[in-house]
């Protein structure tokens, strides 16, 4: 945890934020695997760590907007609980330890909610994404499931998202902590790109490397030969000499901050021409849609500078042609890039989705596209002082979504279709890092992780293990 004035400073300044009545913040429980006592690891809501700190189950906490009053619910435990898991601590010292005065058990939750709707006072809560918490909330406020996310309390997740998307110092030094082990992990996977190699065997070496920093991946692990599926969770292939391996992957660590690289390496060391070829458009996109990073600039711009470049590219490599930015404007680079540029992070890997894609990543004066591809960008509104995202440009040949365009002649002035089906067993190359948005402009978080063409040859070259 952090000092108790963190957190106590950070719910004093939500509560100049909320007009008036309660605020529930509810914590996470254990989630079993196959039976109730058999869980997986504990991993706590990240609002609930955000304000308290405490990474226990089983506790939630009301904030009383007009008394201006914290109080945190849940259970001390008991001796059968003790016997398998050793001392634990009183509800009293692990308030102590978040600054919060008041205590009391979790049933009174329930008690406190219903003389708050008693009262007609407002219940401000979040939408809730665990089945547990969905059923709690039903069952207090009488609000159908289907309805809950849509009656959550806008103000409060404005409120959120206001407070946590500016990065503090402490929390950046968090977040260079999970790049470390996420650099660890990525020139691992280098080490052991070797053809006769399982994906499997590299996948789980990168996870334990998570583990052994005393943290957790901060999302399951993607790795693959087949890159062109951008979230491929099948490590069940072989390595082969001259195919990629796309390796996204990032660490949580002990105080649940995130990282989140992608690396495309050719399996045994050496890029063949024509991946060196598209590798150097993704490698270009990457570098000089960081360089654009800066406050006061919109996301989405740069997201379309780093669509611009993939166009460029691709035309000189003939796989496209015609006007660049009537290209981008109409959404044919989706062809190839059908994703956005990148999105925020810090206690979630998706920095707060559960609170609503377009409340973090959009805003009253920017909205989201509908236009297929540029509709998938996380994040597109103006970038401050403290933001960290990702920038993870790539190229994709998908050969469904390839046949699916050339048998509907799809944007023919722009894309030749010829030259496409030569690259329908490609895969796919993504490249993406982790940037703080600092007062002049943006620091990339992190070791350099090797990235250019002669950096990633030679890192392998010289590290390659049997």
């Amino acid at each position: 945890m952090f000092q108790k004035e963190i957190y106590q400073n950070r719910r004093a300044q939500l509560i100049e934020k909320i007009d008036s009545g309660i605020i529930l913040i509810m914590g996470n429980q254990e989630s079993s695997m196959n039976y109730p006592s058999n869980t997986y690891k504990f991993r706590q809501d990240s609002n609930f760590l955000y304000y308290v700190g405490l990474n226990l189950p089983n506790m939630a906490m009301i904030i009383d907007v007009d008394a201006k009053k914290c109080t945190l619910y849940g259970d001390d435990f008991e001796i059968d609980d003790i016997i398998w898991m050793g001392p634990q601590p009183k509800m009293t010292e692990l308030a102590q330890k978040s600054a919060i005065e008041n205590t009391d058990s979790y049933a009174n939750f329930d008690k406190v909610v219903e003389e708050a709707k008693k009262q007609n006072r407002k219940i401000h809560y979040l939408p809730p994404y665990r089945g547990e918490s969905k059923i709690k909330l039903h069952n207090l406020l009488n609000i159908p499931f289907d309805e809950l996310k849509s009656q959550a309390s806008t103000d409060l997740i404005k409120a959120i998202v206001a407070q946590r998307e500016v990065k503090s110092d402490i929390e950046i030094e968090q977040m260079e902590i999970a790049c470390e082990t996420g650099y660890k992990m990525q020139t691992t996977a280098m080490k052991m790109a070797k053809a006769g190699r399982k994906e499997a065997e590299i996948a789980g070496v990168l996870e334990g490397i998570a583990h052994s920093a005393g943290g957790n991946v901060s999302f399951p692990i993607i790795l693959s030969q087949n890159g062109e599926t951008l979230h491929n969770h099948d490590h069940s292939q072989t390595l082969e000499i001259g195919r990629m391996m796309l390796v996204d992957c990032g660490a949580e660590n002990e105080m649940n901050y995130c990282s989140d690289y992608t690396r495309t390496i050719p399996v045994g060391g050496k890029f063949n021409d024509r991946q060196r070829a598209v590798y150097q458009i993704v490698v270009d996109a990457n570098i000089k849609a960081i360089e654009a990073i800066k406050p006061n600039v919109l996301y989405r711009d740069i997201h379309f500078l780093a669509c611009e470049i993939i166009v460029d590219g691709l035309k000189e490599l003939g796989i496209m042609k015609g006007d660049t930015k009537k290209a981008v404007e109409l959404g044919v680079h989706a062809l190839f890039m059908p994703h956005g540029l990148g999105h925020q992070i810090g206690l979630d890997v998706h920095d707060m989705e559960d609170l609503g894609e377009d409340f973090v990543g959009y805003d009253d004066k920017t909205k989201r596209s509908e236009l297929f591809g540029t509709a998938y960008l996380r994040m597109g509104k103006e970038l401050k002082t403290g933001f960290v995202l990702t920038v993870e440009p790539g190229i994709y040949f998908v050969p469904t979504l390839i046949d699916i365009w050339k048998n509907e002649n799809k944007s023919t002035e722009f894309i030749n279709y010829g030259e496409v089906e030569k690259y329908k067993d490609f895969g796919g190359i993504r490249i993406e890092d982790d940037v703080l948005v600092t007062e002049n402009g943006y620091r990339v978080l992190g070791r350099p992780v090797p990235k250019t063409i002669e950096e990633v040859e030679k890192f392998m070259s010289e590290n390659m293990i049997d």
